[in-house]
């Protein structure tokens, strides 16, 4: 497989607090991995180190070979990452066509556009239904679908994903779920930050487990959903 991002020793401060100790981890075309910890951990952190909007310390994160550092969010975006931040943070004040139409910035021709526009609205019918309305009116469920369909619009070959099960119905839940195994299957890499760890090990195909800065523990998901840590800290035992 080709490696997609790799993240080597890297520390983020803000002020004085350690926020990032060293970490390394990476991630494989077309995988899922997931990070999960307590808040606090440094699991947002990373994802916003990734996409430029937190500047590191030190360390290197390589996308497809080529550095990250250094270059601000517009550009890493136009590289291929997206970043579905966590509260969904849609523009409430634009239509759902309009949020989508943001979403297509790093896109340069219009044609790009349209097939993405039309590729979403086959994926998210609901999105269609609603493209005249505020996205602020949207419910929970529907302003995350939103958030998820703004960040494909730009064809990324990466995805950061932060609790995008956050504050949803459980059925709305498993409706991300669902959406999250769509994007999966047709070759995108995803990083997944899930406070819904049982959901995390079901997606991903291996965890890195977070604590005060550091990743305490990497491993198969499959193998982690036995470990002792694992359960007792993040599966109700």
């Amino acid at each position: 497989m080709n490696m997609v991002l790799e993240i080597r020793n890297l520390w983020v401060h803000y002020g004085k607090v350690e926020a990032l100790k060293g970490i390394s981890l990476q991630i494989d075309e077309g995988e899922i991995i997931t990070l999960i910890g307590s808040n606090g951990a440094g699991k947002s952190t990373t994802l916003r180190t990734i996409s430029g909007l937190t500047r590191p310390t030190s360390g290197e994160i390589l996308f497809h070979g080529r550095t990250l550092l250094g270059l601000p969010p517009h550009r890493i975006a136009r590289m291929g990452i997206a970043h579905i931040p966590e509260g969904r943070r849609v523009f409430a004040p634009m239509t759902v066509y309009e949020n989508l139409e943001m979403g297509a910035f790093p896109l340069r021709d219009k044609g790009g556009k349209e097939r993405s526009l039309e590729e979403i609205y086959t994926h998210f019918p609901i999105l269609r239904e609603r493209r005249g309305q505020k996205a602020g009116s949207l419910s929970g469920g529907e302003q995350q679908m939103l958030a998820i369909a703004r960040a494909l619009m730009s064809q990324p070959r990466l995805i950061l994903m932060d609790e995008p099960s956050m504050g949803l119905a459980p059925i709305m839940v498993g409706e991300v779920s669902r959406i999250i195994r769509e994007i999966h299957q047709r070759g995108l890499a995803i990083i997944l930050i899930e406070q819904n760890a049982h959901m995390a090990l079901t997606l991903a195909s291996r965890v890195n487990v977070l604590e005060v800065g550091e990743i305490i523990l990497q491993g198969q998901a499959e193998d982690l959903m036995g470990n002792e840590l694992v359960r007792k800290a993040y599966l109700g035992g």
